[in-house]
């Protein structure tokens, strides 16, 4: 039996290694922010106690490799077809990780934006061997996406007298443009502006309102992961086409 032209042998497989990184995603998600070390003898013993939210870490990794299965396929002919797959596969886990860190703790870890930028840098290492223009999106992308965020949070600290953004965002948008090129980072700034300034309102009216906080802190990696976590199963550019257009019928009707 085949699913988009793929094996469902394949599927299976994949699941389970999505419930295998889904563990260690929910380990990481208790180290990381404690600053220990995640690879060490106390993973196997803490696992036999059992950790908080594991089985959801596992669930989710595994429908979205099963998902990224089944957008991307598998090219068995072509290893350098399967960069795209491969290379969204090992990201999902790290913006897993960004969103459920940043939420609780407020920061995305500096060793958890290297880890991303190594990585990128490796994969987009690999693209140049055969896909030099390919390669050089994704440089421009780094470069693109963390000059945007770096702007944004030197020109809030001037224009508000106080940090607007934290850095972290900006180290996380240059590594992750390794992964999407330019205009895979201009989606995913639009796309995380527009949805966090809707999801902001609701946040605060829950705060402010319904339990009498004055907290205005909301943090913006968790924007910035799940928009980035979409633009795997959108094309390229399709966020900042929707929004051109948009930019097109507003300007014709004034």
């Amino acid at each position: 039996m085949y699913f988009n032209d793929v094996f469902i042998g394949y599927y299976v497989l994949i699941v389970f290694v999505g419930f295998l990184v889904g563990k260690i995603v929910a380990w990481c998600n208790v180290r990381m922010p404690e600053k220990k070390t995640i690879f060490s003898k106390d993973f196997f013993e803490e696992n036999k106690k059992g950790l908080k939210l594991n089985y959801f870490f596992m669930i989710s990794t595994a429908i979205i490799y099963a998902l990224l299965l089944y957008k991307y396929g598998i090219n068995r002919e072509d290893f350098f077809a399967n960069l795209e797959l491969i290379k969204f596969l090992i990201l999902v886990p790290m913006l897993l990780l960004v969103f459920f860190i940043d939420v609780k703790h407020r920061i995305i870890p500096n060793r958890l934006n290297l880890t991303i930028f190594e990585i990128g840098l490796v994969i987009t290492f690999i693209y140049g061997i055969s896909y030099v223009n390919k390669a050089r999106d994704y440089i421009l992308g780094m470069l693109l996406g963390a000059g945007i965020f770096l702007a944004i949070t030197v020109l809030g600290k001037i224009i508000s007298g106080k940090e607007s953004m934290g850095f972290g965002d900006v180290k996380f948008m240059g590594a992750v443009g390794l992964f999407y090129g330019i205009n895979g980072i201009l989606d995913i700034s639009l796309g995380a502006f527009f949805f966090g300034a809707i999801a902001s309102i609701f946040i605060l009216i829950y705060r402010f309102v319904i339990i009498k906080s004055k907290d205005e802190y909301i943090s913006f990696g968790p924007f910035l992961s799940t928009t980035a976590l979409a633009c795997m199963f959108l094309g390229s550019g399709t966020i900042l086409n929707v929004f051109m257009d948009f930019c097109r019928l507003i300007s014709y009707h004034l």
